[in-house]
Parts: structure tokens; sequence; C-alpha cells
């Protein structure tokens, strides 16, 4: 079985930093980890790959030379083969501009089976690069999976994706895009092996060429999501403050709701 698992590196949460001309994330020189929730598609990929004999699985970011890092982070934690997608033709791509780069590497790739992604990612939260890469590849996608239940040698799998009032099971096909929740599993650290591993493993650069893009269609230029403004909303402390018991706060949070037709 051969299994991608896409992930992002992206500014730590207290690092974050605003280009004030371009309104886009300033990467170099932030302090970056792997998005917290592709840790948890690595894990399944992973796992995947213990229980499915001769099987690969091959970690695939888009990024700035140093997005290096995370890749080989991902090797330590079971991933066998790692690619980076670095060229200045990709950057400040939008969702649309960043899944089409990344499924001309898959296809590039060839013959995968599962390509895993996490939920989102906590730089952007749009949750679309996942769906966008399987509409760009035509093929089967799912959001929000909890579970692997089964894979068939028929190429068949069940799956199972977290609602809101309990769980979807899904049964459909490979080739599929999967993005996965936090409930699907628990990380494993980095092994010693694994660390030894990220060390020595050959990393491959894909530039703008090497996947046969149009230049129109990826990084700025691909990019019809435009960001026209970044603010904070300002905090307004024009409240009502109350000490009372949690019984008497609930029958005012009831009348005020009443109030506003809630």
């Amino acid at each position: 079985m051969n299994i991608v698992v896409c992930i992002k590196q992206v500014p730590d949460t207290t690092e974050i930093k605003i280009d004030p001309i371009t309104n886009t994330l300033i990467r170099e020189g932030v302090e970056s980890i792997i998005n917290p929730f592709d840790l948890y598609a690595i894990e399944e990929a992973v796992r995947l790959k213990e229980t499915h004999p001769n099987s690969t699985v091959t970690a695939i970011t888009m990024g700035p030379p140093q997005a290096e890092s995370a890749l080989r982070e991902s090797v330590s934690l079971g991933v066998d083969n790692i690619i980076l997608l670095s060229d200045r033709k990709f950057a400040g791509a939008d969702t649309l501009a960043t899944s089409l780069t990344l499924s001309a590497a898959i296809k590039k790739l060839g013959n995968v089976d599962i390509i895993f992604f996490g939920q989102q990612a906590i730089d952007g939260d749009t949750a679309q690069v996942g769906p966008g890469v399987a509409a760009h590849l035509d093929i089967e996608q799912a959001c929000f999976i909890s579970k692997i239940k089964s894979i068939e040698e028929n190429g068949n799998i069940v799956l199972e994706r977290l609602m809101e009032d309990g769980y979807d099971t899904l049964s459909t096909k490979m080739p599929i895009a999967i993005s996965v929740v936090k409930e699907i599993n628990n990380p494993r650290l980095p092994s010693l092996r694994g660390k030894k591993n990220a060390k020595t493993v050959e990393l491959t650069v894909w530039k703008s060429e090497d996947l046969g893009l149009d230049e129109t269609k990826t990084g700025l230029n691909g990019s019809p999501t435009q960001v026209v403004k970044i603010f904070s909303p300002q905090l307004l402390k024009n409240g009502e403050k109350y000490e009372v018991s949690a019984e008497e706060a609930a029958e005012i949070l009831y009348k005020k709701l009443k109030e506003i037709g809630r």
C-alpha cells in the first residue's frame, strides 16, 4: 500500500507575524512546528504501514527550505520518504493553489492508495486543502474521520466519521483522501531509531518546473482568495456584571436570551 501524508509547517501560535504589505504570514525567522492536527495524520499513516506488509509512507509539504525540519521530524515518527515542494513561485498560495500544487506532486508519485491530512491547519483553520486535493485528483474524499474500520483486498475501505450527534459509517473505494480528527489516535513520540533515520534520509525537493505547473495557477498568482485587511477585534466592555449563584445566573441568562428572541 502506498500512503501519502500531507503535512504543514506552521508558525508557533505565540510567534505569528503578518507582512503588512501582502497580508500573508511571515514564516522566515519565526519558530515553526508541525501543524498539531497533522501529527494525528502521520500517526494513522504509520499505523496502517505497520499493519499492512510492503507499505510505505511518504510525507509531503509545501513551503520554504526551513520546512525540511518538519519533514525530518515526521521521519522520526515513522515516515519512510520525504518530499519538499519549495519554490518562490509557490509563495503566498491560498488553499486552491496549495491543493493544486500538492495534487501535482501526488500525481508525479503515482499509484497512491490513501492520502492523509490533518483536520485543519492552526494558521488558517480552513480545512479546505484535503478536499481540494481530492477534487484536483478526481478521487474519493472523506473528512472528519475518527476511525478506519477496515480495508479490504478489493480496495474497499470502511470509515467512521465524527458528527455532532454521533458517528457515520462510510464505505467507499481507494484511492481516497482522508482528513482525520484528533479522536482517531494518540500520536507517538519520536523513537531513537527514528531520530537517527531522520538525520540520514534523503530529501527530495521539487520545484514548479518539476511538477509541470502553470505559473499563473500557483502561489499568489493562482490564489483568488485575497486578504484585504487584518485587524484585532475590539473588546467591548459595556456588559453587565452580576454576583449571583449558578441558579440565579441561569435565570438571568434565560431572560436575556428571551429578550433578544433566542
